[in-house]
C-alpha cells in the first residue's frame, strides 16, 4: 500500500491504509493524516473487468468534479472542498496509476465531516431529490458528448432487450419453458419501454450527464443534516434524466425489499415519491416539459429494466449478479415485476403529483 500512495501527489504525512466497507464493485480504504486538521483520503482500486476503459472512466470524473467546481466557485459558495469530490494526482500528472501487475488505483481527498444514510423517509427523500437535480443542473450545460459510457449501453433498454432475446435464444440451462408467463409480461410492453430511444432518434428528447446511481447512500449530509456532496461518480455519463429520477424511486419509493419473496409487501410508496419530486424538480429547472412529463414514466421503465437484468441473469444460469440461493433472481424478477404492475396502478396518481408540483 505504501507503494501505492507513494505515486500520488499527498502534500502530507499520512497513516497506513484502513479497510473502508462501502460499495459492492472497488475496493476502499480509508488513509488518516497523522496531522489534526491536515486532509486525509480514500483510496480506491477500480474494478477494470466492471469499468473496462480506466483512462475514458477517469476523464469522466475528472470533467465532472472540475465543472461543479468552477460552478460553485462562481456562485461564491463557501466549503467547496466539502461540495465536490476532489482526485489527488499522481506525480505524472494523472488520476490514477496502473501497477505492473494490471491494478488501477486512485486517490480522492475525503469529505469531512460529512455523514451518509441507509433509511429513506420522505425528509431525506426531499433532500436527495434536491441533491441530485442540483448535481444534474449544474452539470447540464456541459456538453454530454463530452464524456464516454462508463459501461456502455447501461440504460439502453433496447441492448437489454437485445441482451434478454439473445438468452432465450440459446436457454443454456433449460429454464426458458417454465417462464412464459414472465416473457409474456415482458413482451407485452416493449413498445412503451423503448419509447425513450425513439424519441431521442426523433430529436424530441435530450441526453443529459447522469449519475446512473440515485441511491441516498451516494448522497453525503453535513452536521446539520443537509446534503453536501454527491459521491460514486463511476456510472456518471449520458443519459436521460427520468433514468435517474426512476432508479431512485425504483428502491425508495418501494414498501418491499428489491429480491422480496411475498409479492404482497410490494406497493409504491406515493409519500417518498410526492417527496423526491418535490426537492429534485425544485432544483432541476432546466428540464424541458417532455422530460417532466415523463419523469413517472422513467420510474416504470427502470423497474422494467431491472426485470429484464435479473430475468436475462436467470435464463443464463446466473452468471452476472451474485445470489444468496439458487432461486435469487427469480424471486428478483417476479419482485421487479410485481413493482412494476404496482407503479401501473398509481401512474394517474404519480402524473397528478408532477402536475402539481
Amino acid at each position: 500500500m505504501k507503494e501505492i500512495l507513494s505515486h500520488f501527489a499527498i502534500p502530507n504525512e499520512v497513516a497506513e491504509p484502513e479497510p473502508l466497507r462501502i460499495g459492492f464493485i472497488n475496493d476502499s480504504f480509508v488513509v488518516r493524516s497523522k496531522r489534526i486538521g491536515e486532509k486525509s483520503y480514500c483510496l480506491q482500486r477500480i474494478n477494470h473487468h466492471i469499468f473496462k476503459d480506466v483512462e475514458g472512466l477517469m476523464r469522466n470524473i475528472q470533467l465532472v468534479t472540475t465543472h461543479i467546481r468552477r460552478k460553485l466557485e462562481e456562485a461564491g459558495e463557501k466549503d467547496v472542498d466539502r461540495k465536490v469530490l476532489q482526485l489527488v494526482p499522481t506525480h505524472t500528472g494523472k488520476f490514477y496509476y496502473e501497477t505492473p501487475e494490471g491494478d488501477y488505483w486512485r486517490l480522492y481527498v475525503l469529505v469531512e465531516p460529512a455523514t451518509s444514510q441507509e433509511k429513506v423517509t420522505p425528509a431525506s427523500a426531499r433532500l436527495t431529490g434536491e441533491a441530485f437535480g442540483r448535481f444534474q443542473r449544474q452539470l447540464a450545460d456541459l456538453p454530454f458528448g463530452e464524456l464516454c459510457e462508463s459501461i456502455p449501453n447501461f440504460h439502453n433498454m433496447e441492448f437489454r432487450l437485445q441482451q434478454l432475446d439473445e438468452a432465450l435464444a440459446a436457454d443454456p440451462v433449460g429454464r426458458k419453458a417454465a417462464c412464459t408467463d414472465i416473457i409474456d409480461a415482458i413482451n407485452s410492453r416493449r413498445e412503451e419501454m423503448c419509447l425513450a430511444e425513439r424519441l431521442f432518434r426523433e430529436g424530441k428528447l435530450p441526453k443529459h450527464i447522469n449519475h446512473c446511481d440515485t441511491k441516498v447512500n451516494n448522497v453525503l449530509f453535513d452536521e446539520e443534516g443537509k446534503p453536501i456532496c454527491i459521491v460514486d461518480l463511476d456510472t456518471v455519463m449520458p443519459g436521460f434524466v427520468f433514468s435517474d429520477f426512476g432508479d431512485f424511486m425504483r428502491t425508495a419509493a418501494n414498501t418491499g425489499a428489491e429480491d422480496d419473496p411475498i409479492l404482497d409487501n410490494i406497493r409504491v410508496d406515493l409519500e417518498v415519491f410526492e417527496a423526491y419530486a418535490r426537492g429534485y424538480l425544485k432544483e432541476a429547472t432546466f428540464l424541458t416539459e417532455v422530460e417532466k412529463e415523463l419523469l413517472p414514466y422513467g420510474c416504470r421503465l427502470l423497474t422494467y429494466m431491472q426485470t429484464v437484468r435479473f430475468f436475462t441473469d436467470w435464463i443464463n444460469g446466473d452468471t452476472y449478479y451474485k445470489i444468496a440461493y439458487p432461486e435469487h433472481n427469480i424471486v428478483r424478477t417476479r419482485a421487479q415485476l410485481r413493482l412494476l404492475e404496482e407503479q401501473e396502478k398509481s401512474r394517474p396518481q404519480m402524473e397528478q403529483i408532477i402536475a402539481a408540483l
